[in-house]
Parts: C-alpha cells; structure tokens; sequence
C-alpha cells in the first residue's frame, strides 16, 4: 500500500481551488492502483471535504485522522476514521507520519505545519502552488527547508501535473 497524504485548506473554498482539487483526485485515479492507493487527510470540512468526496466517486479508499472536535461528526462510510482524541496539531502528525508523500493543495497555518512535519520526517512534498493562500508563501523554502535537505519540496502550478509527479514519486503508475 502507498499513502498520499493531503493537506488542504479547511474554509471555505474558492472556485478554482475546488476545480484544482477535482482536477488532481480525476489525473491521480487515473494514474495510480486505486487498490493499493490511500489518501489520507485530517478532516472533512472545507477543501479536504471536497477532495474526500470526489476521492469516493473515482474509487480511492480514504483514511481520517480528525481532531478531537469532530468527534461527533457524521463522516461517510467509505471512509476509515481514526478518532485519534487529539488537537488539530497533533493529529496532524498522525497524517504526515502515516503518509509517504505529502500533498499541498493550499491552505494556512495547518497545511503548512503538514509542510514543515512532512519535511522533518523525510516525507516528499508537492505543493499546489498558486492557490493565493498561505502555503504559496512556501515557495521561499523550496526545494528545502533548510541545509540539511531532509525531503525535497516541489512546486507544481498546474493539478494534473501534480498527479503525475505524485504517482511518479509512490512508483504506482499503472498507465
């Protein structure tokens, strides 16, 4: 199994956010062994509701690891849910640590922490870059964080290219 770890914004999001999310999850079904491929993201509100859903209609098994605020939370049950009791930031770390390439498809202070966790953990990353959020600003540490080079950080502004580098790195391109 491979898992691809999805950072996303958690309000509401704009239009052409929603289409390069839509467009990333369409390339990457097409691209990947939807049976040996999870996705992996850390809520189901905003972007990453968007991403959820859309991953269920092209087949992706889905793994959550919410905060303990959504504890109550109705979530769809083709998803597997990881009730982890902890805060935003820890289950954050769940996610990275799970995942074995990180995924950026714009978003604040959460998504960027993703960034910076995934980076420390050796982890690839590939941020949606262009979106107008805050993790555009990441693109002052790219390719790397700092002189250590632990993970390579790339910047991809178009969705589907993003798939393809995605499934390129997980080695899981099946066409």
């Amino acid at each position: 199994m491979k898992y691809v770890g999805v950072a996303a914004y958690s309000g509401s999001p704009q239009e052409a956010m929603v289409r390069a999310a839509k467009e990333f999850i369409h390339e990457l079904s097409r691209l990947v062994d939807l049976e040996r491929t999870i996705l992996v993201l850390g809520g189901y509100w905003g972007l990453m509701k968007i991403v959820v859903d859309e991953a269920i209609l092209h087949g992706f098994k889905i793994l959550l690891f919410p905060p303990e605020s959504m504890e109550g939370v109705e979530f769809p049950p083709e998803c597997i849910v990881v009730r982890t009791g902890t805060s935003y930031r820890v289950r954050s770390v769940f996610l990275v640590r799970t995942s074995d390439v990180l995924v950026a498809l714009g978003g604040e202070s959460g998504s960027i922490q993703e960034v910076v966790t995934a980076y420390t953990e050796g982890k690839p990353i590939f941020i949606l870059w262009g979106t107008g959020h805050s993790t555009d600003r990441l693109e002052a540490f790219a390719p790397y964080i700092d002189k250590r080079k632990i993970a390579r950080i790339e910047l991809v502004n178009e969705p589907i290219t993003l798939a393809r580098k995605v499934a390129e790195a997980l080695g899981l391109r099946s066409r």
